[in-house]
């Protein structure tokens, strides 16, 4: 967790072959699972955003690849200290018109 805005915006560009110039969230986690680093472009430059937990772990989900797509949702659930993995929550439905 020592990268800053460069070294994060090259991981993603290098590593995973993502645009680090997106609108995206691209969420970093340490190993210790208590430090977060939120790399956001806002269109004319980089925010990062950082939080670290005191007693608390995120619960930071395995993945094989390293990278995970997850929606608002989920991620509001990782900043509270919840799975990502949910069974109770209601699924989010596209609504294409109205009657």
């Amino acid at each position: 967790m020592r990268m800053s805005i460069d070294g994060l915006s090259g991981l993603v560009q290098q590593r995973f072959k993502l645009d680090p110039y997106s609108r995206n969230l691209y969420v970093f986690c340490n190993r210790g699972c208590n430090r977060l680093k939120v790399l956001q472009w806002d269109g004319n430059g980089f925010w990062l955003y950082y939080k670290r937990l005191e007693r608390e772990r995120f619960k930071w989900p395995q993945d094989e690849a390293g990278i995970k797509q997850i929606s608002l949702r989920e991620y509001r659930w990782l900043l509270d200290g919840l799975s990502l993995s949910q069974p109770q929550a209601h699924r989010e439905i596209k609504v294409k018109y109205a009657v």
